[in-house]
């Protein structure tokens, strides 16, 4: 993840202006220094060796990062929760590859804006050779007729185009934009990453806090990164409210405490580590008092993980999981109940949000237990990771390829499907979907799923029956 700050302007120059609206080339005004701007803008990365995070997308033999380096690239989209530096990578990006950087915003740009900027990438292009990266935030608030005047353009190259949105751009933006551009998630940065990047900003005497005497505790340090919840530029503006807030000693040292820290981000420190043992021990206790039946020990974990401050999306999804890995359809009402808590959670938040957690927690604990559904799916993986490929069977094939297999000499009947709901008031035709008989799906008899034993025991013995 990288941090994004708004307002820098890429001239035909190289130089940058950080007050100034973007595709404006004006010169800074006189007087705004860069020791005068916030620490976030001035540990902004400048170049992709400096961007926090997204090694995903950013590390050595990365597509993105080939397509940055040699400068082959026409329309992307970056998507993922605010505060990911979705603006700073174009931006990046836009130094990196000598472009003019002009943004729009998707709530306050109409067509007409669209078309003012297009119009001066243009004779920018004409003039000085410059091309230009267009850059739109909140893409998704873009209606369908604001990004059908963008799409021939794309086409033609015109800009280059770089969009960023929150929303799952394959349900918010339009086919035809997406299939003219290439989709990157964005990550929030990891904790420890967050570290290095504020222990650089304490040293860095050019843009950071390294001409002050400056001493910030580690346990200070881990709480800021901890508490920006992967957001770079949260914790950096911590900091330095931290750094600046705190009378100095009589040395003139500026020591920056875990106490500080606190109030500095505005959340409480506490004795749980989120990324370590801690956090993957109680994670563990938790999901094993749901699947060994224990409501009242899941509960009393779940209680410990959000005293704790833990994530209520991270606990949502280890129920979802357990509901379906752990209860399956031994009762998959489970899934349904833990997958409605996770959405109640998420819509209203802590301290409400506990509630139907506990809820969910004490079903899923509650509920007769089958992993038969995920046994039967890591089986069927490991065959097909093993390259174990089985053929379609030629009466479940496209009418294509029936008439090469009649080609072939296989019979008609071999090649005929059938219909299941023609046979029978059960429905049922013994007929072969899988070739060599492989069984992937063994039930229990626990809960609803004595049923399905039931039915399947019935099919098999009648599939037997039929054929004979």
């Amino acid at each position: 993840m990288i941090y994004s700050m708004a307002g820098v302007c890429y001239t035909p120059r190289g130089k940058m202006d950080l007050f100034t609206p973007y595709g404006k080339s004006e010169e800074t005004e006189q007087g705004n220094t860069q020791m005068s701007m916030p620490l976030a803008a001035r540990m902004r990365p400048e170049t992709l060796e400096e961007v926090a995070g997204q090694k995903h997308l950013l590390a050595e033999g990365k597509l993105l990062r080939r397509a940055i380096e040699t400068d082959r690239f026409s329309s992307l989209i970056f998507y993922g929760p605010p505060g990911v530096g979705k603006t700073t990578l174009a931006s990046v990006i836009a130094r990196q590859t000598s472009a003019y950087f002009v943004m729009l915003n998707g709530v306050e740009s109409n067509v007409s804006d669209i078309r003012d900027k297009i119009a001066e990438a243009k004779t920018r292009f004409t003039l000085h050779g410059q091309k230009t990266i267009l850059f739109v935030d909140e893409l998704h608030r873009f209606n369908k007729a604001q990004q059908d005047v963008l799409l021939p353009h794309l086409e033609r190259g015109t800009v280059r185009f770089i969009g960023a949105t929150t929303e799952n751009p394959y349900f918010a933006i339009n086919s035809a934009m997406l299939s003219r551009s290439q989709i990157f998630p964005l990550e929030p940065v990891p904790d420890a990453e967050i570290i290095a990047l504020l222990h650089r900003a304490v040293a860095d005497e050019k843009r950071g806090l390294g001409n002050m005497k400056l001493t910030v505790a580690d346990d200070a340090m881990a709480h800021l990164a901890l508490k920006a919840d992967g957001d770079v530029r949260k914790a950096l503006t911590a900091l330095e409210v931290a750094a600046m807030s705190t009378p100095p000693e009589a040395d003139g040292t500026v020591r920056v405490t875990l106490e500080v820290a606190e109030e500095s981000i505005q959340k409480k420190a506490i004795k749980y580590d989120r990324a370590g043992d801690g956090h993957y021990d109680t994670i563990s206790a938790f999901i094993k008092s749901m699947r060994g039946s224990d409501p009242d020990a899941a509960l009393y974990w779940l209680a410990f993980m959000l005293n704790a401050g833990e994530d209520i999306r991270f606990i949502a999804r280890r129920i979802v999981i357990c509901a379906s890995e752990d209860v399956g359809l031994a009762d998959s009402n489970a899934l349904r109940v833990a997958l409605a808590a996770a959405q109640a959670a998420e819509m209203l938040g802590m301290p409400e949000a506990r509630i139907p957690l506990a809820h969910a927690t004490v079903y899923v604990a509650t509920a007769p237990k089958s992993n038969a559904a995920y046994m039967g799916i890591n089986a069927a993986l490991k065959d097909v990771q093993e390259g174990k490929t089985l053929a379609v069977p030629d009466h479940l094939a496209t009418p294509t390829r029936k008439k090469l297999a009649r080609l072939r000499g296989v019979s008609e009947e071999d090649t005929t499907y059938k219909y299941a709901h023609d046979f029978g008031d059960d429905h049922f035709v013994p007929q072969a979907y899988l070739p060599e008989g492989r069984v992937y799906y063994t039930p229990t008899t626990n809960g609803m799923e004595l049923r399905i034993t039931e039915r399947l025991n019935y099919l098999r013995q009648n599939f037997n029956n039929r054929k004979s």
